[in-house]
């Protein structure tokens, strides 16, 4: 049984960083000069640091550096070895940009199991466990590495893969599963297939679900409506394919701990891209230490964050998880509005089935409009809350049923029609 080992989330803030700095360099050492886009980012043959504030002198890396070096190769440009040294290729799912290809040798793709496992502990998975999987395995690379993570701790896993909705219901409960790994979209349209066919949740095995993929793992509304519908206690993850399974949740489930122990966390202000004080919101920013065949130093991940200490864990504690965004923020009338505080109104209301936000923009202004399927059709009562909770009026109207997209994978309810906009 594969588990990790919790002495540094116990350690002190500079035992810490003297692993982090020890774990660079060791990287550092491995992939240069032989790492050819970093050779060339860092302008050095071989680079050592003294000390780990030393990293912020060293450039960012972005997504869009890899997609558009991509593009043209087709492969991953990132990396350290010759291509046949690889034994995995995942893609991106495109939902911010263009896919991105992702490559791992048989070590990285070690790391990233045993990286998993700081996830399934704080999940609490045993080898009695049987993990239902309800996503299709194409080139996504998440619930892949799930999947081998399961299997490594000596629990059964359950692939759900090209079945529809009322298939893995039943294949959940005929298989005696007792966790189910979905996004959070995916486990509320479950709940509205289960709705729908007469099928009681409750009386399947499923105890604990494990979420990842989009916000909403760690927002209170969403984890509450997901919980009691199931019967089961919901667990948040984070992780990318170009980063690797960063996040896993906190003991109290309101947010995600970054694993310090495989990924340098650092956290800066979107405007300055300085460093971002303790409770600011603020931009993730992640390093590998373990994934020397396709690594990242230094990435921006988009991802909005507050972040914390606290004395229950050393590893640096996100409040919430994920919040959103950089690319996603929306500016209403002077209010900076991320999708995912709306998903969070919205879920709080047991009538939504589903829902669509649309940014639109009129001169220098950006609109928002809510469409959603609402069993009562009380819209009113949804504007009233979106204007107390964000202090803005957006107009609201109800839509049929079953007319909004359903989505098993990251859900894309946010249209953002601002580049399109006119005066």
């Amino acid at each position: 049984m594969s588990q990790t080992n919790h002495n540094l989330q116990s350690a002190t803030r500079s035992e810490i960083e003297q692993h982090q700095l020890h774990r660079l360099n060791h990287l550092l050492a491995e992939i240069l000069p032989a790492n050819d886009f970093y050779h060339k980012k860092l302008g050095v043959d071989d680079l050592q640091l003294n000390d780990l504030s030393e990293l912020a002198d060293l450039p960012f890396t972005t997504k869009h550096e890899l997609i558009s070096n991509n593009s043209k190769s087709n492969s991953a440009v990132n990396l350290s070895y010759a291509t046949e040294q690889y034994v995995r290729f995942h893609r991106t799912s495109g939902t911010t940009g263009l896919p991105l290809v992702i490559l791992d040798t048989a070590t990285d793709w070690q790391w990233w199991i045993d990286t998993w496992q700081y996830v399934l502990d704080a999940a609490g998975i045993t080898e009695q466990d049987r993990a239902f999987l309800a996503f299709s395995f194409g080139p996504f690379i998440g619930f892949w590495s799930a999947h081998d993570a399961i299997v490594a701790r000596g629990a059964m896993s359950i692939p759900g893969g090209g079945l529809r909705s009322l298939a893995r219901l039943e294949l959940i409960e005929s298989s005696g599963a007792t966790l189910l790994f979905s996004t959070p979209t995916y486990a509320l349209h479950l709940v509205e297939v289960a709705k729908d066919q007469g099928i009681n949740l409750h009386d399947n095995s499923v105890t604990k679900i494990i979420v990842a993929g989009e916000p909403g793992g760690s927002v209170a509304t969403i984890r509450a409506r997901i919980e009691e519908a199931w019967g089961a206690t919901l667990f948040d993850h984070a992780g990318a394919s170009e980063i690797g399974p960063w996040g896993f949740t906190s003991a109290d489930r309101t947010g995600l701990h970054v694993c310090e122990a495989e990924f340098i966390a650092e956290f800066i202000d979107v405007e300055t891209n300085l460093p971002a004080k303790t409770g600011e919101l603020s931009e993730l920013v992640l390093t590998t230490l373990g994934r020397s065949g396709c690594p990242v130093i230094r990435y921006r991940t988009g991802d909005r964050v507050l972040h914390e200490f606290r004395e229950s864990n050393s590893f640096v504690h996100l409040a919430g998880g994920v919040l959103g965004r950089a690319d996603d923020m929306l500016v209403i009338r002077g209010v900076n509005i991320f999708p995912a505080s709306l998903d969070e109104i919205m879920r709080s209301f047991d009538d939504v089935i589903e829902y669509r936000i649309t940014a639109t923009r009129s001169g220098e202004l950006d609109q928002l409009a809510v469409e959603v399927e609402d069993t009562v059709n009380d819209v009113q009562q949804i504007a009233d809350t979106i204007e107390t909770r964000l202090g803005l009026h957006v107009p609201v109207s109800c839509v049929s049923a079953n007319s909004l997209p359903r989505f098993e994978g990251k859900a894309k309810r946010f249209i953002d029609l601002r580049g399109e906009s006119t005066n």
